[in-house]
C-alpha cells in the first residue's frame, strides 16, 4: 500500500494501491505517494538472480512489491526492453578503471536513462486508463530527458493526452528536436520563456488549480504526471541499481554481500531515491554519492542540512538536465527519515520562505546514506577529454560523477557511476571538451565530427532528427501556459 508524505487531509484515502498512486500522483497537502513499507532482498535473492536476465530480475522485484498489476501486464511492459540496444540487457556495466564502473542507462529509444522507467511505466499507465475507460492528461515538465522519453512512450496511446513543458533554450538541440518533431495527435509540446523550475512550478500549480481542474472535469479528463513525482517511475529506477550489483557479481568483481558505492549525477533526485530505496531493501551500498554542477543545492543540503534557494538563481551549465533548484524527490527521503508531520513542516517552509533547515540529529541521519560534491563546467570538460583519451566517451552529466569518485571514495570497494545520457545528446559540449575550445558548434556538425574522429556510432534515432519536420513550434510566456493547455484539451489546436 502507498501513503502520503505530508499526511492525510481526510479528503483522500489514507492508504491506496499502486494503480491509484500512479493514476493520481497528487497527494494530500501537495505531497507525494510513497510505499508504506519496502520489501527486503538478501544474499539468497542475489544468488537466485545472478544468472537471470534483466526482465526476469525486474519481474521478481516488482512482484516483491505486491503491486495490484497482473503479471501479464507487467511482462508486456518489461518486453519493451526488447527495443533497446541489447534485448537481454537494456543496461550495460562498463569497467573504466580497476575500481570504477559505469552503469550505462541510455541504450533505449531516446538515449537517456528516463527510458528505463518510462517505457514500462507508459505501458502500465495506458493499460490502466483503458481498463477504467477513463481519459487522462499527463503533464510533464522536463529539463531535457524526461520530455522525449515521455512523448515516446505515450505517442498514439489510447485514452492518453500528453502536454510537455520545456524551458526554451534550456535543453540541448537534440533534446529539443526529439520533442518538437514528435508527430502524434495526442501530444502537445510547449516551450516556455523560463527555466526548468519555472516549468515544474507551473505543472505543480496546475495540479491544484480549481479552474483548470473544472475544465478537465467538464471534458471528462483526469490528471496524472510522468515526472518522478509519480512512483510509477521510481519503482523501475530501483531495479537498475540492483541489476548493477548483480552484474558486478557476474563479472567476478565482487562476492555477494560485499559493499559498493553508487554515484549519481542528480537533478530532481529520482535516480538517487531509487538507490536509497534499493539500499533500504537490502542492497549492500556503502554510501550514495550525489554529484552536482554549480547549481549545487543538493550538495549544500547534504553537507549542511540547509536547503536554501532564497538567494539562488538557476545557472545554465553544460549538464542541463541537472540545472534544477527544487529537487522534488528529496521530499520522499525527508518523509522516510523524519515522518509526515516534519516532512510537511519542511516542505511548507520551502514554499513560504524558500528554505528549510534540518536539526543536527536529522543531518546525521541524512548523512548515513548520502555524501555530496559539486563541480564546475571546466572540471566536466577536462574529465570528458581525459576519458576520451582513455577511449571511453562519457557525457557531461556522467563526467560530474568523477569529482565524487575522486574526493568522496575512501574505501577500497567498487564505485558504480550512473551514466544518465548518451554523448550524442550533448555533442557541441563534447566537441568543445575534445578540442579544448569554446567555439559554438551546431549539434549536427559536432555529431558528425565526433563520429568521424572517434569512430563513434550515431544511432539512427538521433541522426534522423535533423531531417524531421518541426511539429510543435509554440514558445510562450509562463502566464499563458494554462490557456495554451486548455485550448489543446478542448480540441482547438
Amino acid at each position: 500500500m502507498f501513503i502520503e508524505t505530508r499526511g492525510n487531509d481526510s479528503n483522500r484515502p489514507k492508504k491506496v494501491e499502486f494503480s491509484y498512486a500512479i493514476l493520481n500522483p497528487s497527494a494530500s497537502f501537495g505531497g507525494l505517494y510513497t510505499p508504506e513499507s519496502l520489501p527486503k532482498i538478501d544474499n539468497s535473492f542475489f544468488e537466485k538472480m545472478r544468472n537471470e536476465n534483466y526482465k526476469t530480475l525486474s519481474l521478481n522485484i516488482l512482484k516483491l512489491f505486491n503491486i495490484d498489476i497482473e503479471d501479464r501486464v507487467l511482462q508486456e511492459a518489461l518486453n519493451l526492453y526488447d527495443n533497446f540496444d541489447n534485448k537481454t540487457t537494456p543496461t550495460l556495466l562498463t569497467k573504466v578503471k580497476s575500481d570504477l564502473f559505469v552503469n550505462e542507462l541510455y541504450h533505449g529509444p531516446t538515449r537517456a536513462f528516463k527510458d528505463m522507467a518510462l517505457q514500462p511505466f507508459g505501458h502500465i499507465l495506458s493499460f490502466l486508463a483503458k481498463k477504467e475507460s477513463k481519459k487522462y492528461l499527463i503533464l510533464v515538465a522536463t529539463s531535457g530527458d524526461t520530455g522525449p522519453a515521455t512523448l515516446e512512450t505515450f505517442a498514439n496511446k489510447e485514452n492518453i493526452k500528453v502536454v510537455c513543458l520545456y524551458p526554451d533554450g534550456g535543453t540541448s538541440d537534440v533534446q529539443r528536436l526529439q520533442m518538437v518533431t514528435e508527430n502524434a495527435k495526442n501530444l502537445k509540446v510547449i516551450g516556455i520563456k523560463g527555466n526548468f523550475d519555472d516549468a515544474q512550478n507551473a505543472l505543480k500549480s496546475l495540479l491544484t488549480d480549481s479552474d483548470f481542474n473544472k475544465m478537465l472535469k467538464d471534458n471528462n479528463i483526469n490528471l496524472s504526471a510522468a515526472n518522478s513525482v509519480n512512483f510509477g517511475r521510481i519503482i523501475f529506477q530501483i531495479i537498475y541499481h540492483i541489476s548493477s550489483y548483480i552484474e558486478l557479481v557476474k563479472q567476478n568483481e565482487i562476492e555477494i554481500g560485499e559493499k559498493i558505492y553508487i554515484t549519481i549525477p542528480s537533478g530532481n533526485f529520482g535516480n538517487a531515491l531509487g538507490a536509497y530505496y534499493a539500499k533500504k531493501m537490502g542492497l549492500p551500498i556503502e554510501k550514495i554519492f550525489i554529484a552536482s554542477n554549480i547549481n549545487n543545492i543538493l550538495t549544500e543540503f547534504i553537507n549542511s542540512g540547509v536547503y536554501d534557494i532564497s538567494n539562488k538563481k538557476l545557472l545554465n551549465t553544460t549538464s542541463p538536465a541537472m540545472d534544477i533548484l527544487i529537487s522534488s524527490n528529496v521530499e520522499r527521503v525527508l518523509f522516510d527519515k523524519f515522518g509526515s508531520a516534519r516532512c510537511k513542516e519542511l516542505m511548507e517552509s520551502l514554499a513560504k520562505n524558500k528554505k528549510y533547515s534540518l536539526t543536527k540529529d536529522e543531518l546525521v541521519l541524512l548523512q548515513e546514506d548520502f555524501e555530496a560534491v559539486f563541480c564546475d563546467d571546466n572540471f566536466a570538460l577536462e574529465t570528458i577529454k581525459h576519458y576520451v583519451n582513455k577511449e571511453y566517451i562519457m557525457d557531461p552529466h556522467t563526467a560530474t560523477c568523477i569529482k565524487a569518485y575522486n574526493e568522496l571514495k575512501t574505501k577500497d570497494i567498487p564505485c558504480v557511476i550512473c551514466s544518465t545520457a548518451e554523448w550524442t545528446k550533448f555533442a557541441p559540449t563534447m566537441l568543445n571538451a575534445i578540442r579544448n575550445d569554446d567555439k559554438k558548434y551546431s549539434d549536427k556538425e559536432a555529431l558528425e565530427e565526433i563520429s568521424k574522429t572517434l569512430n563513434a556510432k550515431i544511432p539512427e534515432c538521433i541522426s534522423s532528427l535533423f531531417s524531421k519536420k518541426i511539429v510543435h513550434d509554440v514558445v510562450i510566456e509562463k502566464s499563458d501556459i494554462k490557456k495554451e493547455i486548455s485550448s489543446f484539451i478542448k480540441g482547438n489546436q
